[in-house]
């Protein structure tokens, strides 16, 4: 027998109906139900990385998919995350006024649904256990931006694919279409700004976009009841993907709270999960909302388990931990020339040379895979590292296994001859048969007079677990530019807003060595 499936109405405090679709086991219940609450419609119901909720039925648990305010078939405008803690609660107050329901709740999602399963009012109503995905608090740091960069492609593909819902829900064909073709043909890239100015003026996207990356004033840092942190989690992420260290945040938070999290950071970006975390979720909702154990999930005991990045094997490892490693850089100066030239040394030597790194708006270097990428994963760039405007530095081959675990942080003094430069970097595995593996990448911006003088620069890159092998390499690759993962740099001083143009400067960095260092610094608490 399959689910019955239904929609329904939830009413808001100010006298809206929010639409919701609902799965209800075949027999006999009440049944512990499983709440998502999401932007993009609820017949979608995020199975781009979940099992479809007749699945959830089948295994004994009423699901619900809300259309959120504005959303869908829900009344309303669309707010953004303001709106999610008025409505989050009204919802799960009504769900455990249902003759259906159980009364156990939980709450699953990923991106804008994994937030939206934290945002609620004060301390009443609160999800019996959480599997938030791919989200954080911050909408500055874990939604828009890193390292004084906005994340360009990725924040107005998702800015234009709210605003086309928006066309659709009012019937703008026309509109809808314009955003599609700029999508599909890559021209949003340019045009993206201009398309939500006009099709979503009072959009999320739009408005992180016009504020400063670099100036925390202004932004949202959202704050879930107190209570909430000791509420048993499932906390999901991606080592490719960008909200990984949103995911971090809230494993500390949780932790710090004396609560007991599961964490599970897997090889996968935003939107593929490589076979998906569905198993795991319902013996995580049967231990909290059934007080049962399924042994044939094979619960595993550790809290906190991690992907290997190139075996894919499940490692027992904590965030609070790292390597504690470190390298320093040496390069004669043609570093940015011969991609084997630099040299990257593991211990305690003194770095030493100088190596100049000229960026040409008309070819600016791509940024690849990734967590900012669009091709999002670890990718092959051994052609990237042969441009003149990449300096790579590569440490010997191994002779033994070398784990890597934690955050890589490159401190680099560095100058320009431009008030402002971007400094975009990659850790790779330069691998036995030749192919260099993009591992980790990390961004940061300069802009201003402080540009022109030499100073220690930081760029802290995205959290890894990796295992190199005997013979393998580990490379360091820095240049200056990632288009279109962050706007192109012009020069002057001013905000990045889009690709290269005619106002653009070449731009001559300058890198001082001898006290450039890369460490790998604990996921969570570095300094």
């Amino acid at each position: 027998m399959t689910a019955s499936v239904s929609d329904a109405w939830v009413a808001t405090a100010d006298g809206l109906n929010l639409c919701c679709r609902i799965w209800i086991p075949a027999g006999r219940g009440p049944w512990p139900t499983l709440l998502m609450r999401q932007p993009y419609g609820r017949a979608i119901a995020s199975t781009i990385t979940y099992a479809h909720p007749h699945w959830y039925a089948s295994q004994g648990y009423a699901v619900v998919v809300q259309d959120v305010r504005g959303r869908g078939d829900s009344e309303g405008v669309f707010g953004g995350f303001r709106q999610e803690p008025a409505d989050g609660s009204a919802t799960l107050a009504w769900l455990r006024s249902q003759s259906w329901c159980s009364g156990r709740v939980g709450s699953y999602g990923f991106s804008y649904q994994g937030l939206s399963q934290l945002l609620l009012e004060g301390e009443g109503a609160l999800p019996d256990a959480l599997a938030p995905a791919m989200a954080g608090l911050d909408e500055r740091l874990h939604w828009a931006s890193e390292g004084g960069c906005h994340w360009w492609a990725l924040g107005l593909a998702w800015g234009l694919q709210l605003a086309a819902q928006s066309c659709r829900r009012r019937g703008d064909e026309g509109s809808w279409w314009e955003i599609r073709r700029s999508l599909d043909s890559g021209s949003f890239l340019a045009e993206g700004l201009s398309l939500l100015e006009r099709h979503d003026p009072e959009g999320m996207a739009l408005g992180w976009l016009r504020r400063d990356p670099a100036d925390p004033a202004g932004w949202t840092v959202h704050e879930p009841p107190a209570p909430l942190w000791r509420r048993p989690m499932l906390l999901v992420g991606g080592w490719h993907d960008p909200h990984l260290t949103g995911v971090l945040d809230l494993w500390r938070r949780c932790s710090q709270a004396g609560g007991q999290p599961w964490l599970r950071l897997g090889a996968w970006s935003h939107l593929h999960w490589r076979g998906g975390i569905d198993a795991l979720q319902l013996a995580f909702f049967n231990r909290h909302l059934r007080e049962q154990d399924d042994a044939t999930t094979a619960l595993p005991h550790q809290p906190c388990l991690l992907q290997e990045i190139s075996s894919l094997s499940w490692l027992a490892r904590s965030p609070a931990q790292a390597n504690g490693l470190h390298w320093s850089l040496r390069s004669g100066g043609l570093a940015a020339v011969d991609s084997s030239e630099g040299q990257l040394q593991h211990g305690d030597q003194a770095g030493a040379g100088r190596v100049n790194v000229v960026h040409d708006p008309w070819r600016p270097l791509p940024g690849r895979g990734g967590h900012l990428g669009l091709d999002a994963g670890a990718v092959e760039r051994s052609d990237l590292d042969a441009r003149c405007d990449v300096a790579c530095f590569t440490a010997a081959p191994l002779s033994e296994p070398l784990e890597l675990l934690g955050r890589p942080v490159l401190s680099l003094p560095a100058a320009a001859d431009q008030p402002g430069f971007d400094l975009c970097v990659a850790v790779s595995v330069l691998r036995t048969d030749g192919t260099v593996l993009q591992c980790s990448t990390g961004v940061a911006r300069h802009r201003g007079e402080g540009c022109l003088r030499l100073r220690p620069r930081r760029i802290e890159l995205q959290p890894l677990l990796l295992l190199l092998q005997p013979g393998e390499r580990l490379r360091l690759s820095i240049g200056l530019a990632a288009w279109p993962q962050v706007a192109v740099n012009p020069g002057d001083g001013s905000m990045p807003l889009g690709p290269a143009g005619p106002e653009h400067r070449v731009i001559t960095a300058t890198l001082e060595l001898a006290d450039a260092r890369l460490s790998i610094l604990p996921m969570v608490g570095a300094n």
